[in-house]
């Protein structure tokens, strides 16, 4: 096994101003846990309530979605694995990284999903929204990417942005970010 070099681990969270990490399984009481330090960390930073509400809003509507996606994969815990990131940039904006193992075609649903809300102002996004809240919900259709992912576009000041990283097995690992600059 390979020796893990800490100081270089920390050199790179110092350098790329990262303030909470986490690599593993997800659960919900890790999910509490993490938003506590994270809710503590934005309060010692003196962040503005909303913004501190937005940051903590999306952060547990991305780990919850991660989870119960999981869970409905049956997924094994290494698969259901999550990596959360939430840093600071040089600007002082707040970001939140995710990302997990995703089946391809919902990766690629989801990243479609996600490129459509970016092309959208707050306007459209508060619309879409408000649509969305009307319609019955549709117990054929796959949960997640309707009101979260309307909710977290509206929060963020900036279009989420997503990624792919295309699996040996046929899944992905997809990525998605949401970036805070009045927090």
């Amino acid at each position: 096994m390979e020796t893990l070099d800490l100081f270089e681990m920390r050199a790179n969270c110092i350098r790329q101003r990262v303030m909470l990490c986490f690599n593993g399984p997800i659960s919900r009481s890790l999910i509490e846990e993490i938003g506590h330090a994270l809710r503590k960390y934005l309060e010692d930073a003196e962040a503005s309530p909303g913004g501190a509400m937005d940051v903590f809003a999306v952060y547990v509507e991305m780990t919850q979605n991660i989870r119960h996606y999981a869970s409905k994969m049956n997924y094994s815990e290494a698969d259901g694995a999550a990596t959360v990131v939430v840093s600071r940039d040089e600007q002082g904006r707040y970001m939140i990284s995710v990302g997990n193992l995703v089946e391809a075609p919902d990766a690629e649903r989801l990243l479609q999903r996600i490129q459509q809300l970016a092309a959208l102002d707050k306007a459209q996004l508060k619309a879409a929204y408000k649509e969305q809240l009307r319609r019955p919900r549709d117990a054929d259709s796959p949960s997640g990417a309707g009101l979260g992912l309307l909710d977290m576009a509206r929060r963020s000041s900036e279009p989420l942005q997503a990624s792919l990283q295309p699996m040996p097995d046929g899944r992905s690992f997809f990525c998605l970010r949401a970036v805070f600059a009045n927090a």
